[in-house]
């Protein structure tokens, strides 16, 4: 993944985090007002209906203005002009608190005129859950009321909380899935420096294996060539092991250092007109000298096939391909190249009669380092790397590669090149 990509997710996702977080706080905030104005509203509404209850009981008149004050967030204060029986006083609240479904605790206290003190009520418990009554014995006195009483509500911020709950879950789920986008963005740059660290890593190792390999390239051809060495079969068997070896390990270099090419930033395709029909035939010959057995043959069903691609990772990919074709045959493998042009698509397939893959496993082929098991026979060598540089590279060029394949029977490669217009 790109570096830019990733610090512009990054900026992004904390853009996302702000956002989430203060409309979840806005709302949450806003749901406290409301549910504080709602609980507030009914207070007063059961506090009226006990004044009036308590006037009709005394036979007398409530104040014309404003007899109820809030003077905190949990403390009320009616003033009602006459005198207060502490025992009504009480099963009134009771009862209208009942009738308005305010079920939370309150403790009450009525003021007396004659020892200018207030009296000290109930803790009234009205919630469900038991728990230990914290009661406040220690209440303000008014000295411009007369006749009052006070309500006091110990158990406000946890009714409203109680009233809550949807919102409440809501932004516990907002602040987890927050927390869940940290874990992943870490996880995701810690990959990252991992991921880069071994890309050092190899491109370092492979760089500093074209030295020695080329050196002993040189050494082989001189030894090969040695007249001494040519008249002993053993010596020649020996100097030709050497350069086989030493070929196929820089061939195995080569594709890791195709596949770092193609995952840097700035890989680029040099495009050319490419005659197919040519380039395949090229191919087959160079590749036929190397099978002992078997054959490799060309079905060209449309002539003069010419497309718009880069030579050298063209000449790559159906390389790769041909090599998975041979190496995964029996000792006799078959191999059928064909060309046609259908529905303005070019066309290739390269069949084998090789071991063939099982359905499940087929899409996981061009996965890189993936290697699809042959069992306990280790025969087959390989980093994983040759058709995931081939799918790569025709993602690159705007090609579709698929695969068809049968247990036993052997495996199509499909290579779709739009026509050039």
């Amino acid at each position: 993944m790109q570096r830019n990509l990733i610090q512009r997710l990054v900026i992004l996702g904390g853009l996302v985090i702000i956002g989430i977080l203060s409309t979840q706080s806005y709302w949450l905030l806003k749901t406290w007002d409301l549910k504080d104005q709602e609980f507030d509203l009914t207070v007063r509404k059961v506090l009226l209906k006990v004044s009036q209850r308590i006037a009709n009981f005394n036979n007398f008149e409530l104040p014309k203005k404003s007899f109820i004050e809030r003077t905190s967030s949990n403390y009320y204060v009616v003033n009602i002009n006459s005198g207060i029986d502490a025992n009504i006083l009480e099963d009134y609240l009771y009862q209208e608190m009942g009738n308005f479904s305010l079920r939370t605790d309150f403790e009450y206290s009525v003021f007396d005129c004659t020892s200018k003190e207030m009296v000290y009520g109930n803790y009234c418990d009205l919630s469900d859950e038991d728990k230990v009554s914290e009661t406040n014995t220690n209440l303000p006195i008014f000295t411009d009321l007369d006749y009052y009483f006070v309500v006091r509500f110990p158990s406000r911020e946890s009714f409203v909380l109680a009233n809550m709950r949807m919102t409440v879950l809501f932004s516990i789920i907002a602040i987890l899935s927050v927390l869940f986008f940290l874990y992943m963005i870490y996880i995701v740059l810690k990959q990252k420096r991992l991921s880069e660290l071994q890309k050092d890593f190899i491109n370092n190792m492979t760089h500093e294996f074209k030295t020695p390999i080329s050196s002993i390239k040189i050494a082989a051809d001189v030894l090969s060539n040695n007249e001494n060495v040519k008249s002993d079969s053993r010596l020649k068997r020996y100097a030709s092991i050497i350069t086989e070896q030493n070929q196929r390990l820089n061939d195995q270099v080569e594709k890791v250092l195709n596949i770092a090419r193609l995952e840097k930033d700035n890989f680029e395709l040099k495009k050319e007109n490419i005659d197919v029909n040519g380039t395949l035939a090229n191919i087959v010959q160079n590749e036929s000298v190397r099978l002992k057995e078997g054959k490799i043959s060309l079905d060209f069903k449309t002539d003069n096939i010419e497309i718009l691609a880069d030579p050298l990772h063209f000449t790559n990919v159906i390389t790769t391909v041909l090599d998975n074709a041979i190496k995964y045959s029996p000792k006799n493998p078959n191999i059928e190249f064909t060309t046609e042009q259908r529905n303005n698509l070019n066309i290739i397939q390269i069949k084998d009669n090789g071991i063939g893959i099982e359905k499940d496993k087929l899409k996981q082929i061009f996965d890189k380092f993936y290697r699809v098991s042959t069992g306990d026979v280790h025969n087959v060598k390989g980093f994983g790397l040759g058709l995931f540089y081939v799918k790569n590279i025709c993602n690159a060029h705007g090609w579709i590669i698929d695969a068809q394949s049968e247990l036993g029977v052997g495996t199509t490669f499909i290579i779709k090149i739009p026509v050039k217009l």
